[in-house]
């Protein structure tokens, strides 16, 4: 998959002290990618727009 141009963002959930940090990239066509920001290099999970709507809103109602 072609992640060319993703415009990645961190949690506001990450805290700046190298704990856990996830940056979200959704600005792909049709996609929405995952990475760890510590390893911006390593991979991303990659996610379509349906399965990630579900996932934000189950963790959402885990608070």
């Amino acid at each position: 998959m072609d992640l060319t141009g993703p415009r990645w963002r961190k949690s506001s959930r990450s805290n700046g002290q190298g704990g856990n940090c996830v940056e979200v990239a959704d600005n792909l066509p049709g996609v929405v990618a995952v990475r760890d920001s510590k390893d911006p290099d390593g991979p991303a999970l990659t996610f379509g727009p349906d399965a990630w709507r579900a996932f934000v809103a189950y963790a959402a109602d885990r608070r």
